[in-house]
């Protein structure tokens, strides 16, 4: 390959066409070559820059063969058939060819939301099956259902035939997974399956297999080879099929109005969950534990509870149990420096008045941008009349893993 890459685009009159047009100019690496477009095309005969505003001396062209006998690299953001039906061809002559075509067809965007809005309406589980590489993504898919608002799990499809096929119940969608539509541990259960009130969507690469000629609803997930260099081992058969099984779950998520705090509801243990779901009250010290003396307290006495505590810091209130100030560990080396006797003064004489505090419902990271925000290490924790209930610093906030 030359210094200069020699750049062909194929679609270049759609959107990306006219992002990648910019770019291939403002590279000093690359040249663009050849530019595609569809028979019908209004661009046809222009050039490939108009609607860049840009002359880049390339007319854009139907005719495939003239565009690939001068690149070497075609970039391709068309059409899953178009992309099919160019690869061979740019295999023949040792083009390289990138693919970012996405979408489906118009049948292929009904599939989907026949399918998304069966499972939507499911009053069941949605159960997920598949065999070898199949069930591997089948795995991942229904857990990421799960997770995302989609009550899924997944069957394995020769434990069903052996008795799992008991976990299946009316009212429940089954996900069958196979790339052939030929399995034969799914083409074993599927009498079964069709004899209850299930609904059934398959997701395989041929329209024509069993799989799909038993199912409710087909979704086509085709490749036109695998990635690996044998064209056996399952790579980018398996990688449409879990793309799929992710648009599914996006389309889901975003019908069931599904939030962030509904996510961590289904990830408690996760650091996300932790810092959605973990509130003040929950890392506070309180009771006995919160490190708090009255304005009268005499200092030497503070100083022996601070040290008691173990948070370097002492909340000081009134008698009544409202916030009246602050007494840090910092404040105390300060006084060292300046007194040489602590005798006569109460913490009142010392005390911060109007500390930083926050209510017990907040969120844990919302402490933590406190903290940051006025550069302190601890805040005290107060309720409606600035009632203290207790303390939190940031060792309790690391030791929870919301940093």
């Amino acid at each position: 390959m030359s210094a200069t890459i020699k750049v062909a685009l194929a679609g270049v009159n759609g959107r990306m066409g006219k992002v990648l047009v910019e770019a291939v100019a403002a590279n000093p690496h690359t040249v663009l070559t050849g530019a595609l477009e569809h028979a019908g095309s209004e661009a046809l005969g222009l050039d490939a820059g108009h609607a860049s505003g840009l002359k880049t001396g390339v007319t854009v062209s139907s005719d495939i063969d003239a565009v690939l006998a001068n690149c070497d690299v075609l970039i391709d953001f068309t059409r899953p058939h178009v992309s099919g039906s160019l690869l061979p061809r740019c295999a023949e002559r040792g083009i390289k060819m990138v693919i970012g075509t996405t979408g489906f067809d118009e049948a292929g965007k009904a599939a989907i939301a026949a399918a998304a809005d069966t499972i939507l309406n499911c009053t069941g589980r949605l159960v997920v099956t598949g065999i070898g590489k199949s069930g591997h993504v089948g795995h991942k898919i229904a857990a990421t259902l799960a997770s995302t608002g989609t009550p899924a799990f997944f069957v394995h499809p020769a434990e069903a035939a052996h008795g799992d096929l008991g976990m299946i119940v009316d009212g429940d969608v089954v996900l069958a997974i196979s790339n052939s539509g030929e399995s034969d541990e799914i083409a074993a259960i599927l009498p079964a399956l069709k004899r209850k009130n299930i609904s059934l969507i398959c997701i395989t690469a041929h329209p024509e297999s069993t799989m799909a000629r038993h199912a409710d609803i087909h979704l086509t997930a085709a490749v036109s080879q695998e990635a690996c260099p044998l064209g056996l081992a399952p790579t980018s058969s398996t990688t449409a099929v879990m793309a799929l099984g992710d648009a599914l779950a996006v389309t889901l998520l975003r019908a069931r109005s599904f939030t962030r705090e509904d996510f961590a509801l289904s990830h408690p243990a996760g650091r996300l969950g932790k810092r959605l779901l973990l509130r003040v009250a929950d890392l506070m010290h309180s009771g006995d534990n919160s490190p708090a003396v009255t304005e009268d307290t005499p200092l030497k006495d503070a100083v022996v509870i601070m040290s008691e505590k173990g948070l370097g810091m002492l909340a000081v209130t009134s008698q009544g149990g409202r916030l009246k100030g602050i007494l840090t560990d910092g404040d105390l080396r300060r006084l060292f420096q300046k007194c040489e006797t602590f005798a006569g003064l109460t913490v009142n004489d010392v005390m911060h008045p109007n500390p930083k505090s926050i209510a017990s419902d907040r969120l844990a990271t919302e402490a933590l941008k406190e903290m940051q925000q006025n550069h302190v290490n601890g805040l005290l924790v107060v309720e409606g009349d600035g009632i203290l209930v207790g303390a939190l610093n940031m060792h309790d906030l690391l030791a929870a893993r919301i940093l």
